[in-house]
């Protein structure tokens, strides 16, 4: 995942053969090159989009993020894997979030806060993009999971064993995306761009492994953030669907279980419309890498400016996770209510408040359960209408 800079630096190209060379390798390596692709047009528009979409995303996504973590922690028990999954993707967010004013102040100023904030904030902000795309692979596996298990409640594993694992698979889950965020740690510094005199913190390969390092981890990154949690929603939710399709011609209950399914359809596509342009735009960029496609400096401009916006585009699912995993379910909006009744009224209004009972659809392949929303026994992931 690279970081949002929002260009490449100066493009650099023989004269004699046009082939090119990107930045990306070492600066020092260009000092005979006699042509330069100045892309001062496309700092000047990163200068003006990013600060933009960035302050945008930093405080829907800080807003909904938030009160997700707050209610967690404040009211709504975590009692599913899914409930685990659906907290830390928050943190996550959050923590991706924090990184946006360093970039936008990138942007407009260049990096003027030394090479060690560079390294960090790179690496947080891969690692925490990362693990979302990871977390959202991890909840449709668990609502896979529940609708497997089926109502065969006896095979649920005990307390100590459910919490136990909850810790093993977000350990897993954080290590995996730690790992992909190494790179940035590693290669990360801040450089001075010869044209404009600005710094920037970009990463700087060795000349020995720079082509062969800058494709393999594009590569990777585009196979475990985007295409790996994308089969796996695909296949999971598909699973998911075809019962709650199946489901949806039996009455009132069915018409509920309809709604689920709506809702994946919402969180798949989303996730499609989000992440798709960008990991397209990741591509093509490993295989200018390894074969050399751009050639011109208008090209190189434009992949830089497909950069920019799809990336700016895929940083939105920061804000859509809370609606899309959190906010739909009658359950936790009854929760948030809970949560202003106890900021806004006094304690005696708020314990003696009547409550309507909420309908969860659980992911049973044959019961659909109706709790109320502090129970605790099940053990099952459920879509809350």
């Amino acid at each position: 995942m690279s970081v949002p800079l929002g260009y490449e630096h100066d493009y650099h190209y023989y004269e004699h053969d046009n082939s090119s060379n990107h930045s990306d390798y070492d600066y020092n390596d260009f000092a005979d090159f006699h042509t330069v692709c100045d892309k001062q047009e496309v700092r000047s528009f990163a200068g003006v989009f990013l600060p933009v979409i960035y302050t945008l995303a930093l405080i829907l996504g800080m807003a909904g993020n938030s009160l997700v973590v707050l209610v967690y922690l404040s009211h709504k028990r975590l009692r599913t894997l899914t409930d685990v999954f659906i907290l830390n993707l928050a943190f996550a967010d959050l923590l991706l979030l924090f990184t946006l004013p360093f970039w936008a102040a990138d942007a407009v100023n260049g990096w003027e806060i030394g090479t060690a904030a560079c390294k960090i904030t790179s690496a947080l902000y891969t690692t925490n993009f990362s693990c979302s795309m990871l977390l959202m692979a991890c909840i449709s596996i668990d609502r896979y999971r529940a609708l497997a298990r089926g109502s065969a409640i006896a095979n649920a594993p005990a307390r100590n064993n459910a919490r136990r694992q909850r810790i093993i698979m977000c350990l897993l889950v954080w290590g995996l995306a730690i790992i992909l965020g190494l790179p940035d740690m590693v290669f990360y510094m801040v450089k001075t761009q010869h044209s404009s005199g600005r710094n920037a913190c970009r990463a700087v390969y060795p000349h020995s492994m720079a082509r062969e390092a800058k494709a393999t981890l594009e590569i990777l990154e585009v196979s475990l953030s985007f295409l790996l949690p994308f089969l796996v929603m695909m296949f999971c939710y598909c699973r998911v669907g075809i019962v709650l399709s199946q489901a949806a011609t039996a009455g009132v209950r069915g018409g509920r279980r309809w709604r689920a399914f709506r809702v994946l359809i919402a969180v798949v596509g989303v996730f499609l419309l989000t992440q798709l342009p960008y990991n397209v735009v990741k591509l093509v960029r490993a295989l200018d890498v390894i074969y050399i496609l751009v050639t011109e400096c208008e090209m190189s401009k434009s992949l830089d400016r497909a950069n920019q916006i799809t990336e700016s585009l895929a940083l939105t699912h920061c804000c859509l996770n809370p609606v899309l995993y959190v906010f739909i379910g009658s359950s936790f909006k009854l929760h948030i209510l809970k949560l202003a009744k106890h900021c806004g009224q006094t304690g005696r209004g708020y314990r003696h408040g009547n409550e309507q009972p909420t309908v969860e659809i659980s992911l049973k392949s044959g019961t659909q359960t109706q709790t109320d929303s502090s129970s605790d026994n099940e053990d099952t992931s459920t879509f809350t209408i």
